[in-house]
Order: C-alpha cells, then sequence, then structure tokens
C-alpha cells in the first residue's frame, strides 16, 4: 500500500513537471471571449493576448463566441482540450451569475479553474443624447411613472449589466423592461437609434460616444468617480446611497488541466498585466487591471456568487 502511494505521488509529480516542461503548447493558443468583437472584453483580450504572445513565442488567437449571454465560450473551455492551447476571459455572468438563473452543462466551480484576475470597471448608465432623460434623477422619475416606461440593454441574461439593471430597479423600486443582446457592440447602435431608453455600458464601448456627445452619460456605477469620467456622478451620490456593481473579466481555463500549466499561466498573464503599457492603455480605457492569485480569484469568484445570487433569487430573474 505504502509502494502504491509512493508511485502515485511520484506519478503526480513527473505529470506536473511534464506538464511545465511543455509550455509554451506546441500548437497555437486559442483564447476565447463570450462576446461579439468590438465591447470591453474584446478590447482586453486582444492587447493582453498581442503582449502574451510575444513574451512566450507562440501565437495567440482570439476568438470572439458570442451568444446565451458568454456562456457558449464558457461551456467550450468546461468541455475543452487539458494541454493549456485554450483560455478564456471569462465574466462575472457566466461564472457567477448565470448558475443562478439557469441549469447550465457546466460548473463554472467545478469544470473551470481560476487562473487570474484580468480587469475590473464599474458601468456606466448612458442614455440617447437627444432622446433620452439629461439627468439620473430624470431617469430614475421616468422609471417610476410607469412600469416598463424604462428599458435597458444588457450584454445578454445573467451578464452584469442585467443584474446591474435588476440592482438599480431594485433600489429605485419600479420595473424596467429587460432588452437583451449579444455583446455591447450590439447594443449601442440601437442605443444611438433610440431603441431604448438607457444600458448599464463598459467604458471602453461608452467612452467613444460620450466623447462624440451621441450619447449622455448619466451616472457610474462604483462607490468613487473614475479617472476616465471625473465629470459624471456615481449612483451613490445621486440619491441611492451605497449602491455599487462592478463588473470584471478573469482567466479560466479548464479544470482538468494540470495545476503547473495553470500556474505557468498564471505568472505569465499577471507579467502581462503588469506591463506600465497594458496597465496605461487599460486605464486610459476605464478597465482597473487586477493581476491576482488562483486563491485570490477563486475566493473572489466564490463572494461574487454569493452576492449575485441573492440578487437573482430576490428579484425573481430567469433566462427567459
Amino acid at each position: 500500500m505504502i509502494v502504491r502511494r509512493l508511485f502515485l505521488v511520484m506519478a503526480a509529480l513527473l505529470a506536473g513537471a511534464a506538464a511545465a516542461q511543455d509550455f509554451p503548447p506546441k500548437k497555437p493558443v486559442t483564447m476565447l471571449v463570450g462576446f461579439a468583437p468590438g465591447g470591453a472584453a474584446d478590447a482586453a483580450a486582444r492587447l493582453i493576448a498581442k503582449h502574451l504572445a510575444e513574451n512566450i513565442g507562440q501565437s495567440i488567437v482570439v476568438e470572439n463566441k458570442g451568444g446565451a449571454g458568454g456562456n457558449i465560450a464558457h461551456q467550450q473551455v468546461a468541455q475543452g482540450p487539458a494541454d493549456g492551447s485554450m483560455l478564456l476571459l471569462g465574466s462575472i455572468g457566466p461564472l457567477t451569475i448565470a448558475p443562478h438563473m439557469m441549469k447550465l452543462p457546466y460548473d463554472p466551480f467545478k469544470d473551470l479553474a481560476p487562473i487570474t484576475g484580468a480587469v475590473y470597471f464599474p458601468s456606466v448608465l448612458v442614455v440617447n443624447a437627444e432622446k433620452g432623460p439629461k439627468t439620473l434623477a430624470e431617469f430614475i422619475a421616468l422609471a417610476k411613472s410607469k412600469p416598463d416606461a424604462v428599458s435597458y440593454a444588457s450584454t445578454g441574461p445573467g451578464s452584469a449589466s442585467h443584474l446591474t439593471g435588476e440592482l438599480f430597479a431594485k433600489r429605485v423600486g419600479a420595473d424596467m423592461l429587460h432588452v437583451p443582446y449579444k455583446g455591447g457592440s450590439a447594443a449601442m447602435p440601437d442605443l444611438l437609434a433610440g431603441r431604448f431608453t438607457g444600458y448599464f455600458a463598459a467604458p471602453p464601448t461608452a467612452l467613444p460616444h460620450i466623447e462624440s456627445g451621441k450619447v449622455l452619460a448619466l451616472a457610474t456605477t462604483g462607490l468613487t468617480r473614475p479617472p476616465h469620467l471625473p465629470n459624471v456622478p456615481t449612483v451613490a451620490e445621486s440619491g441611492l446611497p451605497g449602491f455599487q456593481a462592478l463588473n470584471w473579466y478573469a482567466f479560466v481555463g479548464s479544470s482538468k488541466m494540470p495545476t503547473a500549466l495553470l500556474d505557468r499561466w498564471n505568472q505569465e498573464i499577471v507579467k502581462v498585466l503588469k506591463m506600465p503599457e497594458v496597465q496605461e492603455y487599460l486605464t486610459k480605457h476605464g478597465l482597473a487591471p487586477h493581476p491576482t492569485t488562483r486563491a485570490e480569484l477563486a475566493d473572489f469568484m466564490r463572494k461574487e456568487s454569493a452576492q449575485w445570487g441573492a440578487i437573482v433569487k430576490e428579484r425573481k430573474i430567469s433566462s427567459e
């Protein structure tokens, strides 16, 4: 029995060592993003992938796989190869919200392994500059005037923008009509066309349109004003004290991937996230770099899951 246990331990150590030696993977690496091109996740993924590929000497292809609020991409990685050739820039929705709303063909905490945090950021509530309310107070008054007087877009059922809208509706005491899209780049044209009232958008998606004057930023969803929007008040300071809803992305991989490979990917991605030029670019576009250890990300995801799970239950939110 003792000999057998020693054999198993040695086998595990040798497998880990072999996995570490196989880095980078011999074939091109795919970095999946669960949303359409042009949104915040896509912008962050392409920047990180570029520097990561240069550092490890292997090509990294960013593949956008929108649909089902990002769950399709998350499922593909959960059921994907264990050789380290497939990574996912996972998001708050599929990792910590969707499991409370629907039966998924994968378990984010069993089938996906945390690698490192990537970025976090508050959303910004934007409206059509010509047709929408001019202040958050006007937006709230309109929402409370009658059921579904206000419609808001999201990047899909169970996404951060969806749950931010639900949390906002709860605090305001009003019903708002939810209009799901496959990503921020798909939602913004319809906001510009006046097809819905507002959108809790990610900064990279919203900033160009705010700067052009086509959309009006009413409030941001952090506790403090972000540096890229210093003149836009927070929801908390505009009548809803304590309101906070942060969006985030994090890197995960298949839980079948050897620990040595997961640790190596953590080291390489954290190295990129700490590069001054990467931090400068992300910060300029409203994204705060958030490199973590694998254990820190796992703990963060558990806390986020508990928080948003409570909102899903209280608001009776479903994927319908």
